[in-house]
């Protein structure tokens, strides 16, 4: 009979988790309405939640802290709003969940709140024109944008929740 051995080099370490939840939105349009709702409804069912003005200690770098945050985090649920792509931060949060998704056992859900789908997919309407700044800031051929705009793709492929009209 043969023996078979297994080296503790072969088994996937355990990920340790500090959040069950990272929530990703545009504070302007979803903060203090849609997604404080959220957070305080996960928070009532025991669900440890990451939201940006509750968990960052002062004096921390907010990106570090941020991008921690996501990578410590089992789900990502990204709000995307009407003014989700004013703001870079969010844009560069999008891709580093998306990282996440793909490297990492680590889920997304979508709320497509205000907005269609289809918008953010193709970058119609407000979301186009952020991009056309982006353009006129970065540059047409911008790595950052051509990222960006990848990203939001991919997202809006995703099954979500629709709040539009609703």
């Amino acid at each position: 009979m043969a023996s078979t051995s297994y080296s503790t080099s072969m088994i996937p370490p355990q990920r340790l988790y500090t959040y069950h939840v990272f929530l990703s939105f545009k504070g302007e349009d979803t903060r203090t309405g849609f997604t404080s709702h959220l957070y305080a409804a996960l928070n009532r069912n025991g669900i440890t939640t990451y939201i940006d003005d509750n968990n960052l200690r002062k004096g921390d770098l907010i990106s570090y802290e941020l991008l921690r945050a996501i990578e410590e985090s089992v789900f990502a649920v990204i709000v995307l709003s009407p003014n989700y792509t004013s703001y870079t931060w969010c844009l560069d949060e999008l891709c580093k969940i998306l990282h996440c998704n793909n490297d990492l056992p680590q889920h997304i859900v979508t709320v497509f709140y205000d907005v269609d789908p289809s918008d953010v997919r193709h970058q119609k309407g407000t979301f186009q024109y952020a991009f056309r700044k982006y353009q006129h800031r970065f540059g047409e051929e911008s790595e950052n944008v051509k990222r960006w705009r990848h990203a939001l793709t991919q997202v809006a492929a995703y099954s979500g929740w629709h709040t539009k009209n609703q």
